[in-house]
């Protein structure tokens, strides 16, 4: 959140790999996420979604907030996290309890998700999410809502995710070291899906894979609910570090030729197009088709694509197995910095033999020229999920605003009587 009297504002920050990114964004009456600050900055000390420089990261982070507080003019108290890294895990769990009286009441289904989260989980690890996939009550199955419904026993299917003590210590140490409060971590690959996918697109079936510098972040959804996650700890500084190698030329260098001239798939260049690459040790630049670039990019991605194919497959004939909904009816959503190079759909559908669309932030407005981009994916997932706590909240305040006002109602009354 940020110090403000009138607006409700919340703040989501994503430290990468490659980048860091800080958005601040407006909730309107209408429910709309306006974004007023943005604030980046490359990222230094991170790798893989882990900190092994504490004060480059602060450094960076820092430049960043500053940038977004002096845009949006307003100064910021907390945020709204994102993690990744391949400490990150899932698992997905039962439980089951009484109903307490004759209907179904939230406090039942608070009970009975409480009970499918008390299971062990890894060693040295905590829960990060608890997400329902949904409820049976008695023999009735597949229900999304319990609420208000009559039966015996009530049962919940939940989705775990789970994360690294440490890893997860290590960068909110980064962000208090900015004199800043942690809101909530959200896995980067769950607020990416918030952003970028569609109602419709949760129902059918559809992957979402966020590909930034050093991971690919994978969210499965079938039949409305996620059932799994996983963390690739290889993405698009492979492609970086493959093309430095290939034409001698520096790493800072590679990023900016990767984005500006890079193409996923070789037979969609002209091949009369040519490019110029820089050299290193004050070498002149040369010059080379930019076929030949698209040569080198093409099978480091359509690596990258089949590692993901290859989780998804594993996790299909294990939905099989269990009954489960396990078609991907929807497709492959690619989102993130990654994303953002050509030829890139018609490389993934190769692949995946499934229809691959590049997910952008919807549903935002304010500063869109900027933010809708797929590398702003998980930030602006992050704002959805401050929205949705930030309801929530306000909902709890004015229940208990009520039931405190109906107390003092009946004191009243007691009093006038007696």
């Amino acid at each position: 959140m940020i110090k403000t009297t009138d607006r409700k504002l919340v703040v989501g920050l994503e430290i990468g790999t490659s980048k860091v990114s800080v958005l601040v964004g407006e909730i309107l009456t209408d429910g709309t996420i306006n974004i007023i600050g943005i604030g980046n900055c490359p990222s230094k000390g991170m790798d893989k979604g882990g900190v092994n420089d504490l004060k480059s990261v602060v450094k960076c982070v820092q430049r960043a907030i500053d940038q977004a507080e002096l845009m949006a003019d307003c100064q910021i108290s907390s945020v709204y996290l994102a993690l990744s890294g391949k400490h990150i895990s899932c698992q997905n769990e039962i439980g089951m309890v009484p109903i307490s009286e004759d209907e179904v009441t939230q406090d039942d289904v608070d009970s009975v998700v409480h009970t499918a989260k008390s299971v062990k989980v890894r060693d040295e690890h905590r829960i990060l999410h608890v997400i329902p996939q949904e409820y049976a009550i008695d023999y009735q199955e597949g229900i999304k809502n319990p609420v208000g419904l009559s039966g015996v026993r009530i049962k919940a299917k939940v989705h775990l995710i789970t994360c690294h003590n440490d890893m997860a210590k290590n960068i909110v140490k980064v962000v208090e070291r900015c004199g800043l409060k942690v809101d909530q971590l959200i896995f980067s690959g769950l607020a990416a899906s918030y952003s970028v996918l569609t109602e419709a697109e949760y129902e059918l079936g559809v992957c979402v894979v966020d590909i930034g510098g050093g991971t690919m972040d994978i969210a499965v959804y079938t039949d409305g609910s996620l059932r799994h996650i996983k963390v690739i700890p290889y993405a698009g500084n492979a492609v970086t570090s493959d093309i430095a190698y290939a034409f001698g030329t520096p790493p800072s260098d590679a990023e900016i030729i990767k984005v500006r001239y890079g193409c996923a798939l070789g037979n969609i260049v002209n091949k009369e197009e040519n490019i110029e690459v820089p050299n290193v040790g004050g070498r002149p630049p040369r010059r080379l088709q930019r076929q030949t670039l698209a040569e080198v990019i093409e099978p480091r991605y359509t690596e990258l694509l089949n590692l993901v194919n290859n989780e998804i497959v594993i996790l299909q004939e294990q939905l099989y197995l269990k009954g489960i909904k396990h078609h991907l009816a929807a497709g492959i959503v690619l989102t993130g910095g990654g994303a953002q190079i050509d030829g890139l759909v018609e490389c993934a559908q190769k692949v995946f033999r499934t229809q691959v669309r590049i997910g952008k932030p919807l549903n935002i407005s304010g500063l869109t020229d900027y933010t809708h981009k797929p590398y702003y994916s998980t930030a602006v997932g992050l704002l959805y999920y401050g929205k949705q706590n930030h309801l929530e909240n306000a909902l709890e305040i004015e229940n208990s605003t009520s039931l405190s006002r109906w107390f003092y109602k009946i004191i009243n009354w007691f009093k006038k009587e007696f």
